[in-house]
């Protein structure tokens, strides 16, 4: 196998920019307006569906009592909201289908 790549939210916009052909500016606007747009839902609450990819949601997660690691002492950690994606069947569908032998359509060439 191959080593494992990662993309960045700088090589989001770059590949935004190219398929749209949008200047570099205008398409970090609209990776980060998405991306703001979700982290604002989150922290109101409300849930973030996108068909056919997932959807975006918090759980609630309770207070509870911990250890520090480095002391063993006893500590409370606070309720908190953790941010969780559920993905969608097809994307479940989509990223297997190669492995199953069905043809995927190839990622742009890297420059």
């Amino acid at each position: 196998m191959g080593e494992m790549r990662h993309m960045t939210k700088a090589d989001l916009i770059e590949e935004v920019s190219k398929l749209a052909e949008l200047t570099r500016k205008d398409s970090e606007v609209i990776v980060e307006t998405i991306f703001d747009s979700v982290v604002r839902s989150l922290r109101v609450g409300d849930k973030i569906e996108i068909r056919g990819f997932g959807s975006f949601r918090t759980r609630q997660r309770k207070p509870r009592i911990g250890r520090n690691p480095k002391t063993g002492d006893r500590v409370e950690v606070p309720a908190k909201k953790i941010p969780f994606f559920k993905p969608s069947k097809e994307l479940k569908d989509l990223i297997n289908s190669e492995a199953a032998g069905v043809p995927v359509a190839p990622a742009p060439p890297a420059n």
